[in-house]
């Protein structure tokens, strides 16, 4: 698959590739695995003078010697003798940019806590003493969100406060996505559109294993997705394990009730038996797994409240995958199939709700896009998206059989909206369903 987008992410990088002539530069880019991130670095520097070294889990040691020759064959570095610790290599590393401009790309950035955590603090006491003389353009990656935080925006951290340019990758835009599929399948449907949604929720990678292998329909898809041989059965496992460490059990409990629809505090305390809130706290603002939905315009401390699974491949595996490993074990990926399309069109019922709160927020034309409900958890409303700024706004009424709209039980729903947060915003009522998308 070519390469798609990123306009303004590459914008940013050679912006600040550029900044570092006159003076160091520190760039921090984080993403989930398989976002793109070096394939955005890769993409952004051709024809640059840049060396890209991948972080390992191996001894100091050995991982300054991979170092060492990749400097000597990417950038042309002389270094006499053989570099054992990371203090003496990345001083070569900054001398060297006191007299020449280049780039540093350190890939899974997080890895040397693995290494020797003391490997932070020889970086900020090189860093303080070259940079401002330095034309050295350093950029570092990391997937694993939580490790990423803590090294740069805990301040009790050697490096807190030292990056110069901070963000994150993020998965491609809903118009990137039908770009992308478009391309490939000019006539594709709107049900497989919401299909590769769900399965990917635009992550680079995702797509690419299936536009690669011609799965353009919704049933190739899930087939593909419950081959013998398949990238994501294990995926879900594989990025949860980078992310939790000696507590995966009791998170990988709690997703799995989210992903079922046990998603109220009060449910999964009740079903693991014991107060989660710190574990949920961790889910939501450490690792940026789950987020909490209120409706719209709550108070921040509303008790009405749910969680969900915030990426889309990860709610799906872990409603469609974790809670059945004995089948992808014991090669059953027949039952396995037969149960995603038993429960295909209620899962994506609510894939179709978040699609279009995301188109809605990525037009740029509203402020806050939700759902809303009352504290009875009736009279639900699919999508309110509002512009807080000139207070108008759209509800709508989302369905995948547009056979199942009803304009007038949405206007019924919206009489019950309390004045006191919507009665000064101009509304616009709509019923949407696969036939919009």
């Amino acid at each position: 698959m070519k390469f798609y987008n990123r306009e303004s992410e590459i914008g940013i990088l050679l912006e600040n590739e550029h900044l570092a002539e006159k003076s160091g530069m520190f760039t921090v880019l984080m993403g989930r695995r398989r976002v793109g991130k070096t394939s955005l670095v890769t993409k952004a520097f051709e024809g640059h003078q840049y060396a890209y070294l991948f972080v390992s889990k191996d001894s100091e040691a050995v991982l300054c010697g991979k170092f060492q020759r990749s400097i000597e064959e990417q950038l042309n570095i002389k270094v006499y003798g053989s570099l054992t610790n990371f203090h003496d290599f990345f001083e070569v590393v900054m001398r060297e940019s006191l007299k020449r401009h280049f780039t540093i790309v350190f890939d899974e950035f997080q890895n040397l806590y693995k290494v020797n955590p003391a490997i932070f603090g020889e970086i900020q006491d090189l860093w303080d003493r070259y940079h401002r003389e330095s034309h050295l353009n350093l950029i570092t990656m990391g997937s694993i969100r939580s490790l990423m935080k803590r090294i740069f925006e805990n301040e009790n951290e050697p490096l807190y406060g030292r990056p110069t340019s901070r963000f994150t990758l993020l998965p491609f835009t809903i118009d990137v996505l039908k770009q992308i599929f478009s391309d490939h399948k000019p006539d594709y449907k709107n049900e497989d559109l919401l299909c590769l949604y769900m399965l990917t929720g635009g992550v680079a990678k995702y797509v690419e294993l299936l536009m690669d292998a011609g799965c353009y329909t919704k049933e190739k898809m899930l087939n593909y997705f419950c081959r013998q041989d398949s990238y994501f059965l294990s995926e879900g496992r594989d990025l949860m394990n980078q992310e939790f460490g000696d507590e995966g059990f009791t998170y990988f409990s709690i997703l799995q009730l989210i992903a079922s629809g046990l998603n109220r505090r009060s449910d999964i305390d009740g079903s693991m038996q014991k107060d989660m809130g710190t574990f949920l706290q961790n889910l939501e603002r450490n690792f940026n797994i789950i987020s909490r939905i209120k409706p719209i315009l709550a108070k921040p401390n509303s008790k009405t409240s749910a969680y969900e699974i915030s990426d889309q491949f990860l709610r799906f595996w872990f409603c469609f995958v974790c809670p059945y490993q004995s089948l992808v074990e014991r090669g059953q990926l027949t039952l396995l199939r037969q149960n995603i399309s038993q429960h295909y069109e209620q899962f994506s019922g609510r894939t179709l709700e978040q699609f279009f709160q995301q188109k809605a927020m990525e037009s740029g034309n509203y402020t806050c896009v939700g759902n809303w409900w009352d504290r009875k958890g009736e009279n639900e409303i699919d999508m309110i998206a509002l512009n807080e700024l000139d207070h108008t706004g759209i509800v709508s009424e989302i369905k995948r059989n547009p056979r199942k709209l009803n304009l007038s039980d949405l206007e019924q729903k919206v009489s019950r909206l309390p004045s006191a947060y919507f009665g000064h915003y101009h509304l616009s009522l709509q019923t949407l369903s696969l036939e919009n998308m």
